[in-house]
């Protein structure tokens, strides 16, 4: 981490981790064994014969309790539409929410799927007591609520809690939002796109509230909604047995966020970076990255993947069984590492709640780690658009003003001119300028007002400016470096090659003790290998043209099909591939 910080110090506007996407499964251990259910309709509710309808029964409570509910307080009770996704389905409630400050549960889906319950089933001999039933574990579709509540304290957050025995519960919640809520308490101003923040007042106070978010919080703010929106036990059922929740973490996201300026072409920076980190990042570096070794014993995923999601950006993700690190860059000017884990005992932390603070230490140093390998492949070079956006007018001041072309050679003649600040230390004047660049290219119809055209384009660019008040251009430290690439392009690029193709190719037996002029024979020896790569693709697709023809014209004059035989083409196609 500390390497990929000292390399983009300079364009990193500020760097915060936080934990991200939390999933936690809600249990209540004494009725997740059938055994339990047993004893507990027996012993506790003193039912003799626990049939079908006596299991039933508490669903079918629960459901008039939870239309009752949404009809008192006014909540939209629905089913969920299919293609549709709930979040999106239910965003236009929640803002009406946030605009008038109020907290709660906003809606409630009602959703077909699959989940773990019981059955009773008869027994398939008969027994001496008639009342004597099999309660079995059985996987079946039944109806389970989506209850989606603003929290004071954690903000937008899911509870669904299954309708049948055990009535487990599922909470989905997001480390951004305890911390957005966090800030507004402080009054702390920010700037919040999506699931990141892009700006804020102070980062430290951001890094504060992120780490403020605890296990004991979590837990007091979902037993809370628990409590409300959950199936109801009353005191002498609760004094018989333990019927509290234990919570495990099914599902959880810790990320690492760099926030780059705007100037900063984050997003071809992690396309270069996704190409070489997705041949570089073999089997034993991502088991080195999550700690662990590989032997014959390991079971999993263990593979790097770069693929694209629904929001259209690319993801780079290294799968290290049920777990995985990724890197993805939004919004143009951020960038995120994130460590999912969907089991983690693959980080050798156990699944209880209570365990939170072990998950945001393991993530941590798995992050480093990984930060520590992508740092190499970051920093790589990638293409600028830098003669696309000179190439383009700009308007000043109402005025429509050309670009600067690389063909344009005026305006090379000028650069390469100017370039020479020996000969006047204070600045170029205009008719300086025009003199020299008449007397050096011999251009006698070179005139003075297009040499002020010329300079405005620079000046407009920002390529030149003004010495003072004075009537003097010098090069600014941008039209330095425009004026060397596009004088070193021709001079010493484009031209000695389109030399070598068009007119005149030295001799490769006396070539100088030159590393440029070695480089040079090279780069024609690519190019000619090209052309013959090119044509030897047009032949063939000529070849399987006349190749259909023949087929098509003999087919219907039913005769055997005759291929014309041509010499060259394929000794020409082995010489340009091998």
């Amino acid at each position: 981490m500390e390497t990929l910080i000292q390399i983009f110090s300079p364009m990193i506007g500020f760097i915060y981790h936080c934990f991200d996407r939390i999933v936690i499964n809600g249990y209540i251990s004494m009725l997740s064994r059938p055994e339990n259910v047993v004893y507990f309709f027996r012993k506790v509710l003193e039912e003799p014969c626990i049939t079908k309808e006596i299991l039933g029964l508490r669903t079918k409570h629960y459901n008039n309790w939870v239309e009752s509910y949404a009809r008192n307080h006014g909540i939209p009770l629905e089913w969920a539409q299919k293609g549709v996704r709930k979040e999106d389905y239910v965003r236009p409630k929640l803002k009406t929410m946030e605009r008038k400050k109020q907290f709660g549960v906003y809606f409630i889906l009602k959703s077909m799927e699959q989940g773990s319950t019981f059955r009773s089933v008869n027994p398939k001999y008969p027994t001496d007591d008639p009342n004597y039933r099999i309660i079995k574990r059985n996987r079946s579709r039944f109806t389970h609520y989506y209850f989606y509540i603003r929290d004071e304290v954690l903000g937008p957050m899911l509870i669904r809690v299954g309708s049948y025995l055990p009535f487990q519960t599922t909470c989905y919640l997001n480390g951004h939002s305890f911390i957005e809520r966090e800030l507004s308490r402080d009054g702390i101003t920010y700037k919040k796109n999506d699931n990141a923040f892009v700006s804020v007042q102070d980062p430290t106070i951001l890094q504060a509230a992120a780490d403020r978010l605890s296990q004991e919080i979590i837990r007091e703010r979902i037993e809370y909604w628990t409590l409300i929106v959950s199936p109801k036990f009353s005191k002498r059922e609760r004094q018989k047995m333990n019927l509290r929740r234990f919570y495990a973490i099914s599902q959880i996201e810790y990320c690492q966020n760099f926030v780059f300026r705007r100037n900063f072409p984050i997003r071809k920076l992690f396309e270069r970076s996704c190409e070489l980190s997705f041949f570089s990042m073999t089997a034993s570096k991502v088991s080195n990255i999550f700690g662990w070794r590989i032997t014959r014993k390991l079971s999993g995923k263990l593979q790097t993947v770069l693929e694209r999601t629904d929001q259209a950006h690319h993801t780079f993700r290294a799968y290290f069984k049920n777990s995985f690190v990724k890197q993805y860059e939004k919004l143009r000017t951020f960038l995120r590492i994130e460590v999912c884990s969907n089991n983690l005992p693959d980080l050798r932390i156990r699944k209880s709640l209570k365990n939170l603070e072990a998950v945001r230490e393991s993530s941590k140093q798995i992050l480093d780690r990984f930060a520590e390998v992508q740092s190499r492949t970051l920093n790589a070079h990638f293409d600028f658009p830098l003669l696309q956006r000179l190439a383009l007018p700009i308007t000043c001041a109402n005025t429509r003003i050309a670009g600067i072309k690389i063909q344009d050679t005026r305006m090379i003649r000028l650069m390469e001119t100017i370039m020479h600040a020996g000969i006047c230390l204070n600045g170029w004047p205009s008719a300086l300028i025009h003199k020299s660049v008449v007397d050096a290219f011999e251009l006698p119809n070179y005139t003075i007002n297009q040499l002020r055209y010329d300079l405005r384009k620079m000046k407009a660019h920002g390529l030149v400016e003004r010495n003072g008040r004075q009537y003097s251009y010098i090069l600014t430290e941008k039209g330095t470096k425009v004026a060397t690439m596009f004088f070193l392009f021709h001079k010493r690029l484009c031209g000695p090659l389109a030399n070598s193709l068009f007119h005149h190719r030295p001799n490769k037996l006396f070539i100088t003790n030159s590393k440029l002029e070695k480089a040079y024979h090279k780069a024609d020896d690519y190019i000619d290998k090209i052309t013959e790569l090119l044509a030897a693709c047009v032949l063939l697709q000529t070849e399987l043209e006349f190749s259909k023809r023949c087929v098509s014209y003999n087919t219907r004059r039913r005769k055997t099909p005759c291929l014309p035989r041509r010499e060259g083409i394929l000794p020409l196609m082995k010489k340009s591939l091998f």
